[in-house]
């Protein structure tokens, strides 16, 4: 069964060679609202899409790294859930949160992808080599964003971006062969 996918070729190209992907949360990974219980604890909503691409990415050599200007313990718990080791919690600056990761990892920023949703993103955005940007960022995000998903933050945008880099990289048909096998 050939994939449904269709990304632009130069869409493509520009997201080859991407080894580390960061994500913000609220807004991202997140609808951006902010819940809290009578306790006074956040209460975060993620989306299983969005975690099934990430532990796709994983498999095809694909890191994913979290910077987030806020810390919750639901937060630490999804993370710990999906494998997701290389997190920055509570970094309002994150450029250099992203250049933490790359060094440990090996990396350079022509290797890595970013999505962000608003301005505490966009030094780390626009350092990456790949930006992407959720349909409903900041103007001055989407503005500056290679690629803009049509789902909405918290609703899939994630996957969206894993599977445009899994077709880029070359990854995507095996791992859905594998899924349908």
């Amino acid at each position: 069964m050939p994939p449904a996918l269709d990304f632009p070729p130069e869409l493509l190209l520009q997201a080859q060679g991407i080894r580390v992907v960061f994500l913000d949360v609220d807004g991202v990974l997140t609808d951006g609202g902010l819940y809290f219980s009578e306790h006074g604890e956040t209460i975060k909503r993620f989306h299983t899409l969005d975690g099934h691409g990430l532990k796709l990415l994983q498999r095809a050599g694909i890191t994913p790294a979290v910077i987030t200007g806020r810390d919750s313990q639901a937060l630490r718990l999804r993370l710990a859930a999906l494998g997701i080791e290389h997190a920055h919690f509570g970094t309002e600056d994150k450029r250099p949160a992203a250049a933490l990761t790359l060094q440990a990892l090996g990396l350079d920023w022509a290797q890595a992808a970013a999505m962000g949703d608003d301005w505490p993103d966009l030094a780390m955005l626009t350092r990456c080599a790949f930006a992407c940007a959720p349909a409903n960022a900041q103007a001055e995000v989407l503005a500056r964003a290679h690629y803009v998903t049509q789902r909405l933050g918290g609703q899939g945008a994630v996957r969206e971006l894993c599977d445009l880099l899994l077709v880029a990289s070359g990854r995507y048909a095996d791992l859905l062969q594998e899924a349908t096998s």
